[in-house]
């Protein structure tokens, strides 16, 4: 296998920030964050070393008041918090998205309200509007689908409850329909893969993109990153295969195996997330590959992703960071108290590689 010692490293111990235009945190709080985080560690084991950095916000960045949103101050200690979870919890990202929420609201002594749409959007819509019902003064929200959330928006609205949404965006008006969107530059994500991958075949050879699942934003910007950066890049590097693996390991398994058929010369294949690439994986195996007989790249930065460079099967992993729960409540906090919050919150992700795939472990999730 074609492998670089010298690829980006994992930030060693990234740290919410202070940064007047993404959630307006004081020395003080960013202190305290600190000196508490070692109590909201995820279900990965992995304390604060792994949090969430806030990456430095554009000049010019839009951002929002509760003057502008039209919602009431409160105290958010004294709030209760509706979280709406997208996705079964079958998957490392969202076990320890999850895991995030209810120990910064523990951490905090805050009420919280749960709910799984178990992979339903219909259901999720069902589930915020039963979070509203049952009292939440706020939502957290991390969206299967970007499309369809006029009911939620407008129930939201009547009742003046601002919205924070997580890892996913939503098709609505920041600083209208919701107050911001934390997450990660998916694109760069996509960019990022693709330099991995330029790296592990040579830029030359036939390559294949295992799709996220359609109708939402990461989908789409992790494929646009990667697409624009090979044929920047790595006019060689030929995509020559797309079909969506819905994010899961089994169905990644799948469209790989359909793959190994249609196009037995592939060098590499670019996973959207770390579950389909593991599915890619288990697949090679069947078919009697050997490691670095194709070179995988995928996205999250879960634990077995990781391992997967170490035994020699994955090439590269761009991690994506579920760790929500301090910068989200951080985030409600400084909006409900009347300070400007941004409407765009980009968190600064990291890698893993041959390189650092060893010492770096313990760090995923």
């Amino acid at each position: 296998m074609q492998r670089s010692t010298h690829r980006r490293r994992l930030l060693a111990r990234p740290t919410v920030v202070s940064l007047a235009a993404a959630v307006a945190l004081t020395a003080t709080s960013c202190a305290k964050s600190e000196d508490d985080a070692s109590s909201a560690t995820t279900s990965s084991g992995a304390a604060a070393d792994a949090e969430q950095k806030v990456a430095s916000p554009e000049p010019g960045g839009k951002t929002c008041t509760i003057d502008a949103y039209g919602a009431e101050k409160l105290d958010l200690k004294n709030a209760t918090v509706g979280f709406s979870q997208s996705e079964k919890e079958a998957n490392q990202f969202r076990i320890a998205e999850t895991q995030s929420i209810r120990d910064e609201a523990r951490r905090r002594g805050v009420k919280l309200l749960t709910a799984n749409a178990q992979s339903q959007f219909s259901k999720q819509i069902s589930d915020v509007q039963d979070l509203l019902a049952k009292g939440a003064d706020l939502l957290v929200i991390a969206p299967l689908n970007s499309d369809g959330w006029d009911p939620v928006l407008k129930a939201a609205a009547a009742k003046k409850v601002p919205i924070v949404t997580i890892d996913r965006k939503i098709n609505a008006t920041a600083c209208k329909d919701y107050v911001s969107f934390i997450g990660s530059d998916f694109v760069e994500q996509g960019r990022r893969a693709a330099d991995q991958m330029i790296e592990a075949t040579g830029g030359k050879g036939e390559v294949a993109i295992l799709l996220g699942a359609a109708g939402n934003n990461v989908t789409t910007e992790r494929t646009k990153g990667f697409k624009d950066r090979i044929a920047e890049k790595a006019p060689d590097l030929k995509v020559v295969f797309e079909q969506t693996g819905d994010f899961a390991r089994e169905k990644g398994q799948q469209v790989t195996e359909q793959l190994i058929q249609s196009k037995p010369g592939i060098k590499g294949i670019y996973a959207e997330n770390d579950e389909m690439g593991l599915g890619a994986v288990a697949a090679l195996k069947g078919a009697g590959k050997k490691p670095g007989d194709v070179e995988i790249v995928t996205v999250d930065g879960t634990r077995n992703a990781v391992q997967g460079i170490v035994d020699g099967w994955i090439s590269g992993v761009i991690e994506s960071n579920p760790r929500f729960g301090p910068l989200a409540f951080q985030t409600l906090e400084t909006f409900t108290q009347g300070e400007e919050v941004a409407q765009d919150i980009v968190i600064e992700d990291g890698a893993y590689d041959e390189a650092n795939a060893q010492s770096d472990i313990g760090k995923a999730y």
